[in-house]
């Protein structure tokens, strides 16, 4: 673990953390925002726990809301609890002068990072944000290990049917369209028992980069369903979004390997469960394959 660690201090980029300073003190919190934008974080400063929520609403990309406790109205407590409840990747570090008031475990418990007294010197500031950073890090890290097919880099069956079930939750209410293509390689057993499975893991390599390289980013997703089954759940994509990423990897899968692939597709309709949505482009999936089977004979 301290390996991890050195390299996780390497890799940080303090321009990468969006802190929100909130302090009834503003010329205190202006300070505070200038000494943070120093030293290379983007900072931003409120007075307010009720203008922080504003803020954070407002702009999404904060990382990290830095708080006093001691506020009229919403106090750093309350804010904090707001804050984790639904923003609840941003980190929050507690700050107040008045630490005897205060029992650290009622600030970790409101779901803050880390509490720090005042007056203190930046260095101590920024110390507990790079420790916070780290261990953020490191959690997402691991999360993504547990959600990640280790052989092609595609996302796995367990996070299929969970981003699914999300997929089609934003679709109802957002009243977009949605679109999933179920692939798998044509004739993989038979490529596997006469190259081995060594060049039969490099093909599923291949396709895997293939299909990140064709879907949208930041709008599809890739799975390996299993095997040599893979899945793509495509947002705000109609029939022919669908026949136009089926037509690319096809192309690039025969240009990078020689070989073909099958897929089927469906649309979301009302009323689907991400099983029956499955079964909907599974049947596609076989009408596919017997076209190509009645096409050989």
């Amino acid at each position: 673990m301290k390996g991890l660690d050195l390299m996780e201090q390497e890799a940080i980029n303090y321009l990468n953390e969006n802190i929100l300073v909130v302090d009834d003190e503003t010329e205190y919190g202006k300070i505070l925002e200038g000494l943070l934008t120093r030293l290379g974080f983007k900072s931003h400063h409120v007075s307010s726990g009720e203008e922080a929520i504003i803020e954070l609403k407002r702009e999404l990309s904060y990382t990290f809301l830095v708080t006093d406790i001691v506020m009229p109205g919403m106090d750093g407590l309350e804010l904090t609890k707001r804050t984790k409840g639904e923003f609840p990747d941003v980190c929050v570090i507690v700050m107040t002068g008045f630490s005897e008031d205060f029992k650290y475990v009622s600030v970790i418990n409101a779901g803050a990072t880390d509490f720090i007294n005042k007056p203190f010197r930046v260095e101590e500031l920024e110390a507990k944000i790079r420790r916070a950073i780290i261990e953020r890090n490191i959690r997402q890290e691991l999360k993504r290990l547990t959600i990640t097919d280790s052989l092609t880099g595609l996302y796995n069956q367990r996070h299929f049917y969970s981003r699914l079930n999300d997929e089609i939750l934003r679709s109802q209410r957002k009243g977009q369209r949605l679109g999933l293509i179920l692939l798998d390689l044509d004739d993989f057993k038979k490529f596997n028992d006469t190259h081995g499975h060594l060049a039969g893991d490099e093909h599923l390599q291949n396709f895997g980069k293939i299909i990140l390289a064709q879907i949208r980013q930041g709008v599809d997703s890739g799975y390996r369903y299993g095997g040599d089954e893979f899945a793509i759940i495509l947002n705000d994509a109609d029939e022919e979004i669908c026949r136009s990423i089926n037509k690319r990897i096809a192309t690039a899968f025969m240009n990078k390997c020689g070989e073909g692939v099958s897929m089927g597709y469906a649309i979301y309709s009302p009323g689907m469960t991400p099983e029956s949505f499955v079964a909907e482009a599974d049947k596609h999936l076989y009408r596919f394959k017997d076209k190509k089977k009645e096409c050989k004979g």
